[in-house]
C-alpha cells in the first residue's frame, strides 16, 4: 500500500467515527487495499459486525485465525461439533481456549441452549460442589435459599470448564459421576438430579504428568480426553498476526471512540519479533495500549511494546543524536523491568506483574530468569 492510498484511508477512517455504520464501511474499504486473505477477513468483520446489532449476546463470533493458523483446529471443530463428545482444549494461557469452546457449542446441535463458562482455578475448595451441583436451603450455615449449580443452569446446552486442572481430588471424583450417568445430588439433597450437559474443559497444564504424579485422577483424565484439541501459542502462528491486529485494532477504535487504525510494515515486523509469552491476550492489550499511545493519529506500537521511549520535549535549538537501536531482548527485559518497578517488585497477585503484563507468573519468572532481572531489586 503506497502513501497515497494511506492518506485516503486516514481520511476515510477519520470519516468513520462519526456514526457506528462507518466503521463497516471502512472495513469494506480497508479491504480492498489488503492480500486476499486480510481482505476476506475484514469484509467478514464488516458483515458480522452489521448481524451482530440484531443477534443476542454471545452469538457466533469470527475466529481470526480460523483459514491460517488456526486451520487444523476449526477442522477439529467442525468434526467433534455434530457429536456430544467431551473435548479437552489444551493451550498456553492467552492462546484462546475459551473461544473456541464457544465455538465447539456453535456448531453443535446444542447452539440454542445455554454456554456457560466456570473457572475451576477460581473457586474457594469448600465452595466447589455448591457452585458445581448446587445446595438446599439450610444445608449450610449462609444457605438461606436452594440454589442451582452450574451443571443444573447448563442443562441442554454446554459447560466450559476452564482450568480444569485446578480441581481438587475430591471435586474430581464427584464429577466423575455427573460424566459418567449425568447425575448428581445437591449439596444437603436427597433426591438424584439428571442433567443432559455436553462438557468442554480446558487447561495450560500438562495433566498426563498430573495423572503420574497422582494430582489429577486417570479415570477422569480418560473421560475428558476423548477428543483433545491442542491450540498452537501465537509464536507458532505467525502468519495471523497482521490479521489479529487489524481486528484489535478496530476493537480498540470501537471501544476507545478513536479513528481506526492499522499497523504499517514496521509495525507488524515489531510484532512478529515478539515472543508472546502472554499469547493472543497480550497481543490484544499491546493494541489498545498502541491506540491510547497514538491519540487516534496513529498505532504506538514500538512504544506499546517498550521499543522506544516516550520523547522528552526538546528545548528550543536543541538536537537530539539518533538513538541506537536496542536488539529485542533488551526491549523485552527494560518493559519487564519497568512495570516490576511499578509493582515495588511484585510479580504474582492482583496488584503484581504477571496481571499487568497478563501472562501466567510462571511463564513471567521463566523469562526473567532467562533475561537475568531480578524482582528483588524493585522491593521497597
Amino acid at each position: 500500500m503506497d502513501s497515497g492510498e494511506i492518506s485516503e484511508l486516514d481520511a476515510l477512517a477519520a470519516l468513520c467515527v462519526e456514526d457506528d455504520a462507518g466503521v463497516d464501511d471502512f472495513l469494506v474499504e480497508l479491504g480492498r487495499n489488503l492480500g486476499p486473505g486480510s481482505r476476506r477477513l475484514l469484509q467478514r468483520l464488516a458483515a458480522e459486525r452489521q448481524a451482530g446489532r440484531q443477534k443476542r449476546p454471545g452469538g457466533n463470533q469470527a475466529i481470526v485465525g480460523a483459514e491460517a493458523g488456526l486451520r487444523e483446529v476449526m477442522a477439529a471443530v467442525r468434526q467433534v461439533g455434530r457429536s456430544d463428545a467431551p473435548v479437552l482444549i489444551l493451550g498456553e494461557t492467552g492462546t484462546g481456549k475459551e473461544v473456541v469452546a464457544r465455538a465447539v457449542h456453535q456448531h453443535s446441535r446444542r447452539a440454542g441452549g445455554p454456554f456457560l463458562r466456570v473457572n475451576c482455578g477460581a473457586i474457594p475448595a469448600e465452595l466447589i460442589d455448591s457452585e458445581l451441583f448446587g445446595h438446599e436451603r439450610g444445608s449450610f450455615t449462609g444457605a438461606v435459599a436452594t440454589r442451582k449449580g452450574w451443571f443444573e443452569r447448563a442443562d441442554g446446552g454446554t459447560l466450559f470448564l476452564d482450568e480444569i486442572g485446578e480441581l481438587p481430588l475430591a471435586a474430581q471424583v464427584r464429577l466423575l459421576r455427573v460424566l459418567q450417568d449425568g447425575s448428581f445430588q445437591r449439596v444437603g439433597g436427597e433426591h438424584v438430579l439428571n442433567v443432559d450437559v455436553r462438557l468442554v474443559a480446558a487447561t495450560n497444564r500438562d495433566l498426563r504428568q498430573a495423572v503420574g504424579v497422582g494430582a489429577f485422577r486417570e479415570d477422569l483424565w480418560f473421560r475428558i480426553a476423548v477428543f483433545p484439541i491442542p491450540l498452537p501459542p501465537l509464536r507458532e502462528r505467525l502468519q495471523d498476526i497482521p490479521a489479529l491486529a487489524a481486528h484489535f485494532s478496530l476493537r480498540a477504535a470501537e471501544r476507545l471512540g478513536l479513528p481506526p487504525r492499522m499497523p504499517d510494515a514496521a509495525d507488524l515486523d515489531l510484532l512478529a519479533a515478539y515472543p508472546w509469552p502472554g499469547n493472543v491476550r497480550e497481543l490484544a492489550s499491546v493494541i489498545e495500549r498502541a491506540a491510547i499511545l497514538g491519540d487516534g493519529h496513529r498505532l504506538e506500537v514500538a512504544r506499546a511494546l517498550g521499543a522506544v521511549p516516550t520523547p522528552a520535549r526538546a528545548t528550543v535549538g536543541e538536537t537530539s543524536p539518533a538513538a541506537p537501536v536496542e536488539d529485542l531482548e533488551t526491549v523485552i527485559r527494560r518493559h519487564i523491568e519497568s512495570v516490576l518497578a511499578s509493582c515495588h517488585g511484585r510479580v504474582e497477585g492482583p496488584h503484581g506483574a504477571a496481571r499487568l503484563l497478563r501472562v501466567n507468573p510462571h511463564t513471567l519468572r521463566s523469562k526473567m530468569r532467562k533475561l537475568g532481572v531480578d524482582a528483588g531489586r524493585f522491593r521497597a
